[in-house]
């Protein structure tokens, strides 16, 4: 009986990692999540049992403390489950939770990382989280607590001089542009990327103080990334001149 928990990357399937598509190619049970692109679920054995367990906001088909037996369940069952979740299953993916149930219900487990969409969704769009001369480091915040509120580490990144990337967070940006301004950040670039790495991605631009009706007139929505900072401001033409003035490759 075994867990393999699987990050499938951050949409584009071709970006899951050589080591994940081996795993499904061996699992018995594959239970996947609602951003995994289907397409990867070619790559599993033609006998291998698919389970839908998908969690978006607003529609919840699975809870997680029902996924968690549910693993147990498939790999007393079956032999070897493969869990394959969104991004990396270990960056706000709950992946360690059912790790930890499954060791205590006697699985043995196994963890493949993933491209976590924090970071390859910007990059996806030609904003670098760090540039010097701009930032030189980054945070990567929950849009929400399990509680519904904002992150008190959303407050402490809004004063700081790093780049910020927020997961999950478009239903609270009215509250995200709030924030910011009340540190002196009215003026901060954000970048809103809605499916990123895949073909229909799409990229707002924009400056706090604008970008709630920004994405009022784009209709930009979930599933998106936010990043805030002067990053976001970049172009691929205005990254080459910063580039060029501080003698970087």
């Amino acid at each position: 009986m075994k867990l393999t928990l699987v990050g499938a990357g951050p949409g584009d399937p071709d970006l899951i990692t050589l080591k994940g598509v081996k795993a499904l190619q061996q699992a018995d049970v594959v239970m996947y999540d609602a951003l995994v692109h289907p397409d990867l679920l070619t790559h599993c054995r033609p006998d291998a049992l698919l389970v839908y367990v998908g969690k978006r906001r607003g529609a919840y088909s699975c809870m997680q403390e029902d996924i968690n037996p549910l693993i147990v369940h498939y790999a007393q069952q079956y032999g070897h489950v493969v869990r394959l979740k969104g991004g990396d299953s270990f960056v706000f993916g709950r992946g360690y939770e059912e790790l930890d149930y499954a060791r205590q219900h006697g699985l043995d487990t196994a963890v493949v990382p993933g491209l976590s969409s924090s970071y390859a969704v910007p990059a996806s769009a030609g904003v670098p989280l760090t540039t010097r001369g701009l930032s030189e480091s980054f945070w990567v915040v929950t849009g929400t607590t399990k509680a519904g509120q904002l992150s008190a580490d959303l407050t402490l990144a809004a004063q700081s001089s790093a780049t910020v990337v927020v997961l999950m967070g478009m239903h609270k940006l009215p509250d995200i542009a709030r924030l910011f301004a009340e540190q002196g950040k009215a003026d901060t670039p954000i970048a809103i990327i809605q499916n990123g790495t895949l073909p229909e991605q799409r990229v707002v631009t924009g400056h706090i103080h604008s970008i709630v009706d920004r994405v009022a007139e784009t209709q930009i929505d979930n599933p998106a990334i936010i990043v805030i900072g002067a990053v976001a401001g970049l172009t691929t033409d205005q990254y080459a001149s910063i580039a060029a003035a501080v003698g970087q490759d």
